[in-house]
């Protein structure tokens, strides 16, 4: 963190837009890891995963598609240029994550903790996220 001096008093201040910014970028690039790492998984018909599948009542042929859906939507979030799309789809898939356990009767915590996250990060790093979400302020005599 860089220190700068404010204007209205004789004390230093922490500028901490770097470290929001690093901060996401890490906490990002974890989400994208980990995520690559469960649709691969998916993909490659790894055991945990089929037994998993079954038990919670999908097809084990659902499982190749699955995890190329969740491949294809994180690979959209990790590139600057789509990464909106990406988190709007990724979105979608741990919606469904989240019926998913709702349904099995678990505890549904980490799909919900995971889309928070994807917002989160993408809403430090991107400006257009940034000025979509944060209500600014009205003008005088400026019509709703």
């Amino acid at each position: 963190m860089e220190a700068i001096l404010d204007h209205g008093s004789s004390s230093p201040t922490t500028h901490s837009a770097p470290a929001k910014t690093w901060t996401a970028r890490v906490l990002g690039s974890l989400l994208v890891l980990f995520l690559l790492v469960d649709g691969a998984g998916k993909v490659l018909r790894l055991a945990p995963y089929v037994e998993g599948t079954a038990r919670v009542g999908y097809s084990p042929s659902c499982l190749v598609p699955i995890g190329l859906v969740l491949i294809a939507c994180t690979t959209l979030y990790a590139v600057p240029r789509t990464a909106v799309l990406g988190a709007v789809l990724l979105t979608g898939y741990l919606g469904g994550a989240t019926a998913t356990h709702v349904r099995m009767g678990e505890p549904f915590f980490f799909p919900v903790v995971f889309g928070v996250l994807t917002w989160a990060c993408l809403y430090v790093r991107d400006a257009r996220v940034r000025t979509l979400l944060v209500r600014r302020p009205r003008e005088v005599g400026e019509k709703r």
